[in-house]
């Protein structure tokens, strides 16, 4: 596990997409990058999250920001929430955790006393330069995508 500070060179990885091709952070180099790394698609809490990303999309692109969402799901999971939410942003699947396990968000988690491994809800704003600007731990979803938009807005 990787403990990823402010300052950092940001992890570079190449996943599978929605929509077919792959995505990878050299690919959108050069501009804002923000990551945002969920548990599961069609949940509560993510599909609330994406929907906020979606809604502030124009914002985000007009900043000249990549929106890339991250999660442990397939493409055809990614394909289904995208197409049922009419998602704008990019949907990477990291069915082998590389990119989880490399950002430090694969961690060991509790539910009703059972432990598990899975996806802390986390972004990363990535610079133009390819660095960690700021980073979200635990993200709590509401307000969330805005904070991250006004933070692109002030690189």
């Amino acid at each position: 596990m990787t403990d990823l500070k402010v300052g950092d060179a940001a992890p570079d990885f190449s996943l599978p997409k929605a929509g077919g091709g792959t995505v990878s952070l050299a690919d959108v180099a050069g501009k804002p990058i923000v990551v945002y790394f969920y548990p599961k698609d069609n949940t509560p809490g993510c599909t609330t999250e994406a929907l906020d990303f979606k809604d502030l999309f124009e914002k985000f692109a007009n900043a000249g920001a990549t929106v890339i969402g991250i999660s442990p799901d397939s493409v055809k999971s990614h394909d289904k929430f995208a197409s049922k939410h009419n998602l704008s942003v990019i949907l990477a699947a990291d069915e082998a955790h590389t990119a989880l396990e490399a950002y430090g968000v694969w961690k060991e988690k509790s539910m009703y006393g059972k432990t598990y491994m899975g996806v802390e809800r986390t972004t990363v704003l990535i610079d133009a330069a390819g660095k960690i600007a700021q980073i979200w731990p635990k993200v709590k979803v509401a307000g969330h995508a805005q904070a991250v938009l006004e933070a692109v807005q002030s690189l």
